[in-house]
Order: C-alpha cells, then structure tokens, then sequence
C-alpha cells in the first residue's frame, strides 16, 4: 500500500480559441503581465499582435474549468516552420492540476497540424514552473532572440514536434 500523496487531482479542463480582444483573455494577459512584475520587477516588454495569435497565422486558447478562464497559451510564427507560444499562463488556484500540460499539448498538436515543425519559446529563470512544465515535455535550450536574446535570466527553450510528441 503507498502512502504517496498523488497530488491536487486534474481539472475537468475545455479548450476553446479566443481573440486577445476576449475580456477573459485580456484578464489572464494582465494577471500574467502582474505576475511578471512580482518576480521580475516589470512587465513584458515583447509585444503580441493581435493578429499573430488568429489563425492562420497563430492560434489562442482559453483553458475553461466550470465555465471560468483559469489559463491560455498561444503560438505565433516565429521563422518558416518554427511557431513561438506565448502568453502562457494558469491562475494559481488551478496550477499543479493538469491544465498547463494540456494548454501545451494542444498548442503544440495546433501548430504540428497547420504545418509547423518546431516550438520555440523564451521564459525566464525565476519561473520554475514553467521551467519544469517545459523540461518535462521535452523542451531544451536554444539561442536566444528578440528583445530578451541577451538579457541576463532569459531562459530560450524549444522542441520538434513534426512527426509526434
């Protein structure tokens, strides 16, 4: 018999497409930009169109629990081939339960099947979770680029996903 705690059980999580001019999809942008001041003393400076996150071009999800927006995630072309996710982010009441792994997974299922090879991403040093959430699923690092190539505690990840996860 184990006495292993399995943790916060997995939320009953429904993905849905958004624009970044959805309310709920503007509330979970600030939170992670109050979010990004808490640990980095200021918000992000990498813009996102609006129009990069629309397909074709890109693609936003909302992550839904009980009918609420607990998260979202979208993916940009970054370079022919290669799409780059943002604005990931799942409120704290529901991390640790499954809904960051399935935002990432449909990102990246999204992006395979409009013809993409390769996620990259850029997070940051002081964000741990994130850090383990991507390491988990395969991501390692890359050369780093935009506005954060050189930034000290910039962290630049990525993973093939052509072919299967």
């Amino acid at each position: 018999m184990s006495t292993s705690d399995p943790g916060p059980a997995r939320l009953p999580v429904v993905l849905r497409p958004a624009g970044y001019d959805d309310p709920q999809v503007q509330v979970l942008v600030e939170a992670v930009q109050q979010e990004y001041v808490a640990r980095y003393g200021g918000r992000d400076a990498m813009e996102v169109d609006p129009a990069e996150v629309l397909p074709p071009r890109g693609l936003l999800l909302v992550a839904d629990v009980d009918g609420r927006a607990v998260g979202c995630g979208a993916w940009r072309v970054h370079t022919v081939g290669t799409v780059e996710l943002k604005r990931m982010y799942v409120v704290p009441a529901a991390r640790r339960r499954g809904v960051a792994e399935r935002l990432l997974a449909a990102l990246e299922a999204t992006a395979r099947a409009a013809g993409h090879r390769r996620v990259v991403l850029n997070t940051g040093d002081r964000q741990p979770e994130a850090l383990a959430l991507y390491a988990r699923a395969g991501y390692t690092p890359v050369v780093g680029y935009g506005v954060y190539a050189d930034a000290p505690g910039a962290v630049f990840l990525g993973k093939d996903v052509e072919g299967g996860v």
